[in-house]
């Protein structure tokens, strides 16, 4: 089995590259079968990987959990496991809306105090094990302080239902009043070629010692190189990035950076995931694929090492231009 270099996010070590779990079910990138998904988390671990990320709002009724389950079953002990909550509103709980650039216009959680337990048993009964390693609330609720819905997961850990606390989708601001009631192990946040880090955010995170995980490293596939089109049953029709006008006006300006990748003898993806992790030491891509060549291939990035000119000149490229479409890619 190989390995991979190792990462902190805190004081939780996982592989430098992680694998977001999103993609094993349908209707996110078009069609997959639980036998597809379930092969492609395994190749994934026998190439190294440790952190694997999924969410209880992946897919309809837990199937992600699910299939993550599944696929560690007798190899619960090779995994960070990492999954978040808010989104499965039980019966009854009221939907705190908030708006997002995707084409349906908003989403609603629910992460009052009262329903973080009962979200974690029931991830916990999908994922099988007894245990979740990293658990995030997946968006901030509007309606409810940060520090409220934190320290119903502060209680998790003193029970021994979670070890370690993350956050999702969050501003500085929110990091240090969530970091203040219980040390935060890791930010999920969206960081990519086409969408920067938050700097406020970024300088919280280093400040407190708290470890990043990036996701949508890939621009939800698009650096690959390959995305021509998206297909009508495939979540990124919603995401303006890929209104089919805007992707062949991003596909020409990305251009200079598949040009650099093949110059390095890289693949786009490759280059993408390398230069992520030059960006800081503790940041942790999690890409996700279904196709365990492109697996393997996405991991070799994280023994890529770029010299200080090649990074210059990828930041001189990414400054001449921007892509055309509003900023969200998926919701991590």
């Amino acid at each position: 089995m190989a390995t991979l270099p190792v990462r902190r996010l805190a004081d939780l070590g996982t592989s430098a590259i992680g694998f977001g779990a999103m993609v094993l079910s349908p209707g996110m990138y078009g069609e997959v079968d639980d036998r597809r998904a379930v092969a492609a988390l395994h190749a994934a671990l026998d190439e190294g990987v440790t952190l694997v990320d999924t969410a209880d709002g992946y897919g309809a009724d837990g199937h992600n959990e699910r299939i993550v389950g599944r696929a560690l079953r007798g190899r619960r002990e090779e995994a960070v496991v990492a999954t978040k909550f808010g989104f499965r509103i039980p019966e009854g709980a009221q939907a705190h809306r908030f708006p997002v650039s995707y084409a349906f216009g908003e989403l609603a959680v629910n992460a009052e105090p009262r329903y973080v337990r009962g979200y974690a048993e029931q991830s916990l009964r999908n994922l099988e094990t007894d245990v979740i390693d990293l658990y995030y609330p997946h968006f901030p609720d509007p309606q409810v302080p940060i520090e409220d819905t934190v320290g119903a997961v502060a209680d998790l850990v003193s029970d021994g239902l979670v070890r370690h606390l993350g956050l999702s989708n969050v501003t500085a601001d929110q990091l240090r009043r969530a970091h203040a009631v219980h040390p935060v192990a890791a930010v999920q946040v969206q960081w990519s070629m086409w969408q920067p880090v938050d700097p406020g955010l970024h300088a919280a995170a280093r400040e407190l010692g708290v470890g990043l995980v990036a996701w949508g490293p890939l621009g939800g596939g698009f650096l690959t190189g390959t995305v021509q089109e998206v297909a009508e049953d495939d979540f990124r029709r919603n995401l303006p990035r890929f209104d089919p006008a805007n992707l062949r006006t991003n596909h020409d300006r990305y251009a200079p950076l598949r040009g650099i990748a093949a110059d390095l003898g890289l693949t786009p993806a490759q280059l993408a995931l390398a230069w992520l992790l030059h960006q800081d030491e503790h940041v942790v891509p999690i890409p996700g694929s279904r196709t365990p060549g492109h697996i393997a291939e996405n991991l070799a990035a994280a023994r890529v090492e770029l010299h200080p000119d090649t990074l210059a000149r990828i930041d001189g490229a990414l400054g001449r231009f921007a892509p055309e479409g509003a900023g969200a890619v998926l919701g991590g």
